[in-house]
């Protein structure tokens, strides 16, 4: 297994606007990625803001924003990943999306939908735990407030090895819960013994909510290898060392004593 490279986006998001959202991350964010990475991480619903109105923003895979995003995996020659509002079989689902400069690689529906926004009246139950692999890394994928659920999100051992190797949150989680977001990211990769990444926005929505973003990549020994400057929209590339996951695999190997 190699390292792995990753640039997470940090930025606000325009209300139910997909072209200026799809605008506003090319000219700000992803034309400006000079360098090679493996994979761009955007927020959750990063093409509309975390919006109920699913049948007028809900699109197929084979829909404008899932083409945009495979344009942008083809110019950076890596994969794209986020959430979207998706339309399947009459039914409307919070996926998060792996796109290739091919199509979609991975795809995962959300487990837990918030109440507290009645994103449940408005969406589907995901139901499928979804781990994917790309450079010899498994790559579990989570959305926002699953990661209040930590059975959910518990890495199991497989013979000698866990089952996935880093987590992903693309979320819209509001400034005012941000102390639970980055507790409960730390602890995610405590935990599992895993990276934990959460890519959050930032300003606010169509609802008066804001965010402060706090986007940050956890190591498996549960220390913070970056956070970003809160409320400050930026691009910010990670390397995600794969020496890290051996040593605490020979040095202090938990995973393997988990019920």
């Amino acid at each position: 297994m190699q390292d792995l490279k990753v640039a997470i986006i940090q930025t606000k998001q325009f209300w139910e606007d997909k072209q200026a959202n799809l605008d506003y991350f090319e000219s700000q964010f992803l034309s400006k990625i000079e360098e090679r990475v493996d994979l761009v991480l955007l927020p959750e619903m990063f093409n509309t803001s975390f919006s109920m109105n699913t049948t007028e923003l809900a699109e197929t895979e084979n829909g404008a924003t899932v083409e945009w995003m495979m344009n942008w995996a083809a110019k950076l020659d890596c994969q794209v990943g986020g959430t979207l509002i998706i339309e399947e079989n009459k039914k409307f689902y919070n996926r998060f999306l792996i796109v290739s400069k091919s199509g979609v690689e991975a795809r995962y529906d959300k487990r837990h939908l918030f109440r507290m926004a009645n994103e449940n009246d408005h969406f589907s139950t995901g139901t499928e735990k979804v781990v994917y692999q790309l450079k010899g890394w498994s790559i579990l994928l989570q959305i926002c407030y699953d990661l209040r659920f930590p059975v959910f999100s518990r890495n199991k051992t497989i013979g000698d090895k866990k089952e996935y190797d880093l987590v992903i949150y693309p979320a819209n989680w509001p400034e005012k819960r941000a102390p639970i977001w980055t507790t409960l990211l730390q602890a995610r990769a405590i935990e599992n013994q895993v990276y934990a990444i959460g890519v959050n926005r930032v300003g606010e929505d169509g609802n008066g909510i804001s965010y402060s973003g706090d986007s940050m990549c956890v190591d498996p020994w549960g220390n913070t290898d970056y956070q970003f400057a809160k409320s400050k929209e930026a691009v910010k590339i990670l390397t995600l060392k794969r020496q890290v996951l051996n040593d605490i695999e020979r040095q202090f190997p938990a995973f393997k004593d988990a019920d």
